[in-house]
């Protein structure tokens, strides 16, 4: 969202955050907050889930 502000927007929020430490490390524990989630959210590689449906396929059935 911060990269799609326009200029002058951006310019004011930067303003802010030179100014205002507190608000900066809020922002900060934000982004940070993002990235380990979006990490979360990605599915396993292919592979990963190829080598777990073998390794289900050993075991005995019944």
């Amino acid at each position: 969202m911060y990269n799609e502000l326009p200029a002058k927007e951006l310019r004011e929020v930067e303003a802010a955050l030179l100014h205002d430490p507190e608000l900066a490390t809020a922002c900060a524990d934000l982004l940070l907050a993002q990235r380990t989630l979006d990490r979360l959210r990605l599915e396993p590689r292919q592979a990963t889930t190829d080598a777990i449906l073998q390794y289900s396929r050993t075991f005995m059935v019944g």
